[in-house]
């Protein structure tokens, strides 16, 4: 009986799902097949759309389409900066940046469904998003990252003091990989977001790299 039990608990530990997966610039044909293969691994949780100066008719279609993905494999579905291309396309939520509007304005078209922001390295940022009711908050970046290069930089003590002080989920963003990751959990966070490491990664195939996180 003990030993099922051990062998349950491992099983559990390594299905946990700690990844936020943060989508490539571009969404290329063959993209749907890579994250059909990525969400395989059982270790993400969210997955954020995030494109740039992408039409809106176009950003919908390809919205879509990953959503048959996710739901497939239990993961929600973050759109970033746009609260009304998250509803019209049935996604989970949306992301903000502190320049992306506010999470008040991001309720009236998402209601209960989730809303996250980008607080840096501020504490300041961190409790009004606390009192404007944030789904979770996102700390970062603590290395360069070339989803991001300009980034501004943030220091893993501020995942420590969230840790202590804030009751919401807590991602830590920005440059992160396979050699630093368990640094971020141990420090506070509950999601690591990937991106560049995942699609952008020059030894390693998407389905490959993502396994490496365990």
């Amino acid at each position: 009986m003990v030993r099922k039990f051990r062998e349950r608990s491992c099983s559990l530990k390594k299905l946990r799902k700690f990844v936020y997966l943060i989508s490539p610039k571009k969404i290329s044909n063959n993209f749907y097949n890579d994250l059909s293969k990525v969400l395989s691994a059982k270790n993400v949780k969210f997955f954020q759309l995030r494109l740039k100066n992408t039409k809106n008719n176009k950003h919908i279609k390809i919205a879509k389409e990953i959503r048959k993905i996710t739901k497939k494999y239990k993961v929600k579905l973050i759109v970033n900066d746009n609260p009304y291309l998250a509803k019209i396309t049935s996604a989970d939520g949306c992301h903000l940046g502190q320049t992306d509007g506010s999470i008040l304005n991001a309720r009236k078209y998402l209601k209960k469904k989730i809303v996250g922001i980008t607080c840096h390295n501020s504490k300041s940022l961190a409790k009004i998003a606390l009192k404007n009711k944030a789904d979770y908050l996102a700390f970062g970046s603590f290395n360069k990252s070339k989803l991001k290069p300009k980034a501004k930089k943030a220091n893993v003590n501020i995942l420590k003091w969230a840790q202590r002080n804030i009751k919401k989920p807590i991602v830590a963003i920005g440059g992160i990989n396979s050699s630093n990751y368990k640094k971020f959990i141990k420090s506070g966070a509950n999601y690591i977001a990937l991106s560049s490491y995942i699609w952008d990664n020059p030894k390693l195939k998407p389905e490959i790299a993502i396994r490496k996180l365990k």
